[in-house]
């Protein structure tokens, strides 16, 4: 499952998120448990609305990771 975001065209963190959701680009999400959930749910809602899968990832230190990146990520998109 977090394989994928090696090799994927991707965006990390809430603001690319918001970005390429305005574009209409996001395929799928990967949102950590972890995180705040002040800023984690409305995004959850903004996915279910327009129907796009969740993955629920245990801590935003695997996230980062599975992104490849060296910090925390609240959540990834596919694009």
């Amino acid at each position: 499952m977090l394989d994928e975001l090696k090799t994927a065209n991707k965006v990390v963190g809430i603001k690319q998120f918001r970005k390429a959701m305005a574009a209409g680009k996001v395929r799928k999400v990967f949102l950590a448990a972890d995180a705040d959930p002040l800023l984690t749910e409305p995004i959850a809602e903004q996915c279910r609305t327009q129907e796009i899968e969740v993955i629920s990832v245990p801590t935003m230190r695997q996230l980062g990771a599975a992104c490849g990146i060296p910090v925390n990520a609240a959540v990834a998109a596919i694009l």
